[in-house]
């Protein structure tokens, strides 16, 4: 782990926005949508084509301040959704012409990416000039892909498990003039298909996927390969197409779809899985089937630690690379085996969706070790141990075996907890056997400063003399990833950008589960378990941005603490705003009531036994009439309150 230092006395390096951007890595993982002002806060350029429109967060926290929203809050940047949709099928357009291509790019949006009604809009009204499309993973997503997926040549994918209701409601679609595409991911489905649709007399689109023997890379490698959840094994992929040209529904094959993985991490996976889908759409084109469609899947990555590098966390192409990668070699294998270029699908969810979303928090306060300091004068008849700790303190300036002090320390601390155990020393003494403990590992820390080797008990001084900041949201809700799979997210002061930060940190939400704290960073080029913060100011707010939740982390949050969902904001760029902006939209996160409810409490019955109670109080002289009548109200007004803490 990098050894970053507390305090801005052992910085070489000229501060400047510079250095701030590669501390965070903003214009490595922005993708050219974040920069640093010239005042030092944190902006965002919703249209890359629109350099000149920069918004603020300064200014966007504090038109949410204006209208009393509350911390935390997700912030929506539509413009960036909207660039993103436009990039991405530009970018297989675009190479198509080039690559001399014969098919067209189809692509879809799985809507378990963010199911959220205002982001499907806008990436339907986006897409409607490419013929964007949406994926379903389950009959609620088909439900609501049937009311949104309206463009004429759009297509609708399904996939995952199925039961009949989920290929009836598919036939239903395609009565309403959907393009319905149903891949099949298990055998026995594929009998289920046929005799629905002989018995409602229609003729579906049938897509077959794939068991890929290529596995992708990165933490879901495990998506392909012979233990693959999802798909057909080669023999009953020939037995699939053998069963429909029996049952006179040849035809009705159209899809090849293979899915290795999300988040690749590494191109080469990509260009492997190329080539064995386009083998295996060869082969059936030969085998007489007339195949339209190739499905390659997901997986086009973000490189969340801005590395550009196989890390778990990012990935080491661009997406021109990716697609170059796909349409090439797609065009190589079909033209070696003289079949038709099938028209491309993809179904890039990540990639489309996590720029466009952050997550605002207000930090409530600082843990740290040596936060507190005790009375260190002498006592009278004080213990040896705390004498000893004593005067190892005051000689520390003129030592020069640091690591003799280090140990005798660890070890006049050790001798003090037992000596404290067997009551041989009270409370006050070890309270100040800890003060001076922390004051001879805070002078170590900054003794070894630039040391050319650190002993390895010294380099953990640089996390346990680190602060905790106390951030007002929950990590299990706004930042699911980063606890269930160690997934690195962009964390960013929004101001005080252009002053060098001195406190080395990590951050801890207030649920009250030890689990709920962020403790990973992307540094620079490193990965380290602090991340560089500036102190906080008296009476002054500190903000810092979550980013990249867009995919995943919007939806994928929990009820855990009833803490429920965030307050959002949904930001559109305007040229003729003061700001370069307005708040299109307020969405008001959970209420107490909303998540009690859900959880099966009735919070009216709730509110009325509360009540109840507080009137016995009344009656029997423990309230007096009017507190009584603030109480009740108090408790009424906090079950229709937000869940997260009060910052305004």
């Amino acid at each position: 782990m990098p050894n970053f230092l507390n305090s801005s006395t052992q910085s070489s390096v000229k501060w400047d926005r510079e250095a701030a951007d590669a501390l965070y890595g903003i214009s490595k993982w922005g993708a050219g949508y974040f920069a640093i002002s010239d005042i030092g806060n944190l902006c965002v350029t919703p249209d890359v084509e629109k350099p000149h429109m920069q918004i603020d967060f300064a200014s966007v926290i504090a038109e949410i301040q204006q209208q009393k929203i509350q911390f935390p809050v997700v912030v929506r940047f539509h413009d960036v959704l909207r660039a993103q949709v436009v990039h991405l099928n530009k970018a297989f357009n675009d190479c198509m012409v080039e690559a001399e291509y014969q098919g067209i790019y189809r692509g879809v949006y799985p809507v378990k990416v963010n199911q959220m009604r205002e982001v499907v809009e806008e990436i339907v009204d986006a897409g409607k000039a490419y013929h964007y499309g949406l994926e379903a993973g389950s009959k609620a997503e088909l439900l609501t892909i049937m009311a949104y997926n309206t463009t004429p040549e759009a297509l609708t994918i399904l996939n995952g498990y199925k039961d009949e209701e989920f290929v009836q409601l598919a036939f239903l679609a395609q009565k309403l003039g959907r393009n319905v595409l149903i891949v099949v991911e298990k055998f026995s489905e594929i009998k289920m298909i046929v005799r629905i649709a002989k018995e409602l007399g229609e003729s579906p689109m049938i897509g077959l996927r794939a068991k890929m023997s290529v596995k992708g890379r990165g933490k879901w490698e495990g998506s392909g390969g012979d233990r693959a959840k999802f798909g057909l094994t080669i023999s009953e992929i020939i037995n699939a197409g053998k069963y429909l040209a029996e049952e006179g529904m040849g035809d009705c094959l159209k899809l090849l779809h293979f899915h290795i993985g999300s988040q690749l991490t590494d191109i080469r996976a990509v260009k492997e899985a190329i080539n064995e889908g386009a083998l295996i759409y060869s082969e059936l084109r030969h085998l007489g089937f007339n195949l339209e469609y190739v499905d390659i899947g997901g997986g086009l990555g973000i490189d969340y630690d801005g590395t550009k590098s196989t890390n778990d966390s990012s990935r080491n192409y661009s997406i021109e690379e990716y697609v170059a990668d796909v349409v090439y070699g797609m065009k190589e294998v079909c033209d070696l085996e003289k079949v038709p270029h099938p028209t491309l699908v993809s179904e890039s969810g990540r990639a489309i969706k996590a720029h466009h979303s952050c997550v605002i928090t207000e930090i409530m306060g600082e843990i740290r070790p040596d936060s507190s300091q005790a009375d260190l004068t002498i006592g009278h008849d004080e213990h040896v141990i705390l004498t000893n700790m004593r005067e190892l303190a005051s000689s520390m300036d003129a030592a020069t075996n640091l690591q003799e002090v280090f140990n005798d320390a660890s070890q006049y601390k050790e001798q003090a907890n037992d000596a404290f155990k067997f009551r041989v020393i009270g409370l006050t003494e070890l309270a100040q056997v800890e003060t001076l403990y922390w004051q001879i590992m805070q002078k170590l820390h900054l003794r070894y400063a630039g040391a050319e080797f650190i002993p390895e008990e010294i380099q953990a001084l640089a996390f346990n003399l680190s602060s905790q900041y106390l951030c007002n949201f929950s990590v299990f809700q706004s930042a699911a990833d980063t606890w269930a799979i160690d997934q690195i997210l962009p964390v960013v002061p929004l101001t005080r950008l252009d002053e060098e930060p001195t406190v080395n940190c990590s951050l801890v939400d207030i649920t009250c589960d030890s689990d709920g704290k962020i403790d990973q960073f992307a540094v620079g080029r490193e990965i380290s378990n602090v991340l560089p913060m500036h102190p906080l100011r008296k009476d002054e707010k500190y903000h810092l941005g979550l980013f990249l939740t867009g995919a995943y982390q919007d939806v994928m949050g929990d009820m855990h603490n009833l803490f429920g969902r965030l307050n959002e904001v949904h930001i559109f760029s305007y040229d003729d705003d003061p700001q370069d902006f307005y708040i299109e939209e307020v969405v008001h996160g959970s209420s107490v009531e909303n998540v009690l409810s859900v959880m099966q409490y009735n919070p009216h019955s709730m509110a009325i036994d509360v009540k109840r109670e507080i009137d016995r109080r009344v009656a029997q002289g423990v309230m007096k009439p009017r507190e009584g009548v603030k109480w009740t109200d108090f408790y009424e007004d906090c079950l229709k309150g937000y869940t997260y803490l009060k910052t305004q």
